[in-house]
């Protein structure tokens, strides 16, 4: 029993390091295609705040995200904004919103081009 639980376990960490690597690399594709630096994906809060530049959102609503429930309603405004941004509707920022792993690997890695920032 052990050691199924323990390879479980290792299948589990694999899995996941696969799914960060990919997100990871997929933001950092979107920021290039946005013409900003692509390693700012890695660096906390930092990448937040380019996001929010992308959308063309002030960098103070960086601390709305210090909020309790207010910062899902602003994550909810960034996500429609990026959505914008790359040209998609409402349905794919609902997608961006609740399943951002598999939605943002999509305008990463997809066809989407960088129209401009939505909120400016």
């Amino acid at each position: 029993m052990g050691q199924l639980l323990a390879a479980s376990s290792g299948a589990y960490v694999v899995v996941y390091v696969v799914v960060v690597v990919l997100e990871i690399t997929a933001i950092w594709r979107l920021f290039t295609k946005a013409g900003r630096p692509g390693w700012a994906a890695i660096i906390p809060i930092y990448n937040a705040y380019v996001l929010l530049r992308i959308v063309g959102r002030s960098g103070w609503w960086l601390l709305v995200y210090f909020i309790p429930l207010v910062n899902l309603v602003a994550l909810a405004i960034v996500m429609y904004d990026l959505a914008r941004s790359f040209g998609r509707g409402g349905g794919f920022a609902i997608g961006l919103f609740f399943l951002s792993f598999i939605f943002v690997p999509i305008l990463g890695f997809g066809p989407a081009t960088y129209r401009g920032p939505a909120a400016g």
